[in-house]
């Protein structure tokens, strides 16, 4: 949700105060966005396009499938949510659609690269823009962060995602490869005074002097990473102009050419010749700047990721519970079976060599007791054939039942099942007889009561 913030510091609670400098750059609005600040959050989601669902609530008016909520639900008790039907995710940040938009359209075999991805909110939007064969790249250097970023592009449900963990200056090795690369940088979070007590405790001048020198040398890094005529975007959730507008002009210097986002009037969103600008006071939703570069043809020799000629793997079950076994290649990691499009066989192995994969593919099958079993993340994504499984579909309050990990009652149930709610898939469940045992994933479930 916007840029990252740096991990907070142990601080006293600190009233909402505006910084110095947003007082000069808003002059006699300054006290309408402290009051804004003072003011419930609106409530937004984002809706899947796989998974496709009626939910009420006014659209956000930049973001196709985006959607403000009349109050705010408990997500956690929504099998819904669970089952990666929407993402909860301020809407401000919606405005990557804007950008991706105003980039063009991506070639159909694009690599696009999310460099500080967790907790997920950019690349699943992307997973939502992306032509389906299009490599999604989900990269996320901080290791306490990859599990939530896991789970949220697994719920999802976007085939062709790999997620990676690598430090900006890995890439180094691989050259320029991306054809679009997100960077939604770590910031100092003044956008998310509001909604964060965190980042009100954390702000001060060193806080962000330090994370515009490291997003200085991020996008240093993601530049160098991008195919001429490729595009960057950049965002952030803070309103310093030393951590947006003077890094855009600072890559303009470099030959960056900005390229202008759409922005309606009537939403309230300050377009400037640098980037956009949110305020909360003006826009229904947080503080926000993006900006859009585009990198001039022949400003580098690119190098691409090698087209894969390798065969789709045959030999195993596995094949009979994809759609499209045939367009998949199976990659085995650490007793979990992978499955990429096979054209990304041979580019997986570079991205391999130059950043740390942490999950090449969509993870389709784990070896369990001498066979292969499905794998969580299977029964949340594309490449499912339902029909492979019997499947048996639960009301909600069953649903939660089995989201808090509970074996659920069966009748002569026996092998995997495929546990499903309103239609859309779930998770699994082993039949033993009058008794469907839980497989939904321990980290996963429900603790609320």
């Amino acid at each position: 949700m916007g840029g990252k913030r740096v991990p907070p510091r142990a601080k006293p609670d600190v009233p909402l105060v505006l910084p110095p400098h947003v007082r000069d750059l808003l002059g006699d609005e300054a006290e309408d966005l402290l009051s804004s600040l003072r003011a419930p959050a609106p409530v937004s989601i984002r809706l899947n396009p796989l998974k496709p669902v009626e939910m009420p609530g006014e659209p956000v008016h930049w973001c196709n499938l985006g959607r403000y909520l009349p109050e705010r639900p408990v997500f956690t008790l929504d099998p819904l949510f669970h089952a990666g039907a929407y993402y909860v995710q301020e809407a401000s940040s919606m405005l990557l659609e804007q950008a991706f938009r105003a980039a063009g359209n991506l070639p159909e075999d694009a690599v696009v690269l999310d460099l500080c991805a967790a907790p997920g909110g950019k690349s699943t939007h992307l997973a939502a823009l992306l032509p389906p064969s299009a490599l999604l790249i989900s990269n996320e250097p901080v290791r306490q962060r990859q599990a939530a970023l896991l789970e949220n592009l697994w719920k999802w449900g976007r085939k062709n995602v790999v997620v990676t963990g690598a430090e900006p200056d890995e890439l180094a090795s691989l050259g320029a490869f991306c054809d679009l690369i997100a960077v939604d940088a770590p910031c100092s979070g003044e956008g998310m005074f509001r909604k964060d007590p965190h980042a009100r405790r954390q702000w001060g001048a060193n806080l962000v002097e330090t994370c515009a020198t490291r997003q200085q040398h991020i996008l240093n890094r993601a530049w160098a990473a991008l195919k001429p005529g490729g595009h960057l975007i950049y965002s952030t959730c803070t309103w310093e102009t030393c951590e947006n507008e003077d890094h855009v002009e600072r890559m303009a210097g470099r030959g960056a050419v900005i390229v202008p986002i759409a922005a309606d009037p009537a939403w309230g969103v300050l377009a400037g010749d640098l980037g956009l600008r949110c305020y909360p006071h003006r826009v229904r939703g947080e503080g926000f700047f993006i900006a859009l570069l585009r990198k001039p043809q022949g400003d580098r020799d690119g190098n691409g990721l090698l087209p894969s000629t390798a065969p789709p793997a045959k030999a195993l079950p596995i094949g009979a519970w994809l759609k499209d076994p045939l367009e998949q290649v199976l990659v085995e990691k650490e007793g979990t079976m992978y499955a990429i499009g096979y054209q990304w066989a041979a580019s997986l192995q570079e991205i391999s060599g130059g950043m740390q994969p942490v999950a090449p593919g969509i993870p389709v099958a784990v070896h369990k007791g001498g066979a292969w079993l499905p794998h969580p993340a299977l029964a949340l994504n594309e490449l499912l054939r339902e029909e492979a499984f019997p499947t048996v579909d639960l009301d909600r309050a069953t649903a939660l039942r089995y989201l808090r990990g509970e074996a659920l009652p069966a009748e002569d149930a026996a092998g995997t099942v495929l546990v499903r709610h309103q239609n859309l898939p779930i998770g699994w469940a082993n039949g033993a007889g009058k008794r469907l045992n839980n497989r939904w994933p321990a980290p996963w479930r429900i603790r609320m009561r």
